[in-house]
């Protein structure tokens, strides 16, 4: 079995790549490879750029675990409440190289990152919980609230609306959205200037635009996971 995530360290960054041959869904394997290159990349004390596979960036969930419910079902959506944490924590900038359709959980990392770059075309970005027969956890709807534009918020958590690129910067999933062949020029460009930073500067700064933030999603936790609200939320 080939890497779920490969790492290449660059002059300014540190590239972590998704690619289980599929939809990059995030089962518990994924999280693993996808916090070892943040590892990696806290140790490097470099940028950290993150990309799917061609046409894939992730699709979410891995369905197979959420479908069966249970203890399991629980730790994944932990996992990927913790690495949202992370990545809006992050001691360096998180450049995202979105490359192509990103839902769900896929739509979460969107909304964890420091900028995101999507990439023009028939590919699908967003929150779809409710269209699948799922209320988003609390740790989304904070996520959701932190990073979506007021005017897209209810319609991108109730309604599930589903964005292209340029839609989705827009509603406040993307930054910036790009052809395909200017994608990863523009994200290792973005990392570029972002290797600039004196980086505890910019880990203070991060944490005082999200001080309320923070607070909100550790309440939000608390009512995913210490209350079971999460349990009672798949219908």
């Amino acid at each position: 079995m080939t890497d779920l995530v490969t790492v290449a360290e660059q002059d300014t960054h540190l590239l972590l790549t998704m690619d289980d041959g599929k939809a990059n869904a995030l089962g518990f394997e994924m999280f693993d490879a996808l916090n070892r290159g943040l590892d990696a990349a806290d140790a490097a004390g470099k940028v950290v750029v993150i990309a799917g596979r061609p046409g894939k960036f992730s699709a979410g969930f891995d369905l197979n675990i959420m479908g069966g419910g249970g203890d399991d079902m629980l730790r994944l959506l932990r996992s990927g409440a913790d690495l949202a944490h992370r990545l809006m924590d992050f001691a360096t900038p998180v450049v995202l190289a979105v490359t192509g359709h990103a839902l769900a959980m896929g739509a979460m990392i969107c909304l964890s990152a420091d900028y995101r770059i999507g990439t023009r075309g028939n590919y699908k970005l967003g929150l779809n919980e409710a269209a699948i027969g799922m209320t988003l956890p609390w740790f989304g709807i904070e996520l959701a609230r932190a990073r979506l534009t007021p005017a897209h918020f209810s319609q991108a958590v109730g309604l599930a609306w589903i964005y292209d690129a340029e839609a989705a910067v827009t509603a406040g999933f993307l930054d910036q959205a790009v052809e395909e062949q200017a994608l990863m020029p523009t994200a290792e460009a973005v990392a570029q200037a972002a290797s600039g930073l004196n980086f505890t500067a910019h880990r203070n700064s991060k944490r005082r635009i999200r001080e309320a933030f923070f607070a909100s999603y550790q309440q939000a936790l608390q009512k995913d996971f210490d209350q079971g609200a999460v349990m009672a939320s798949i219908g």
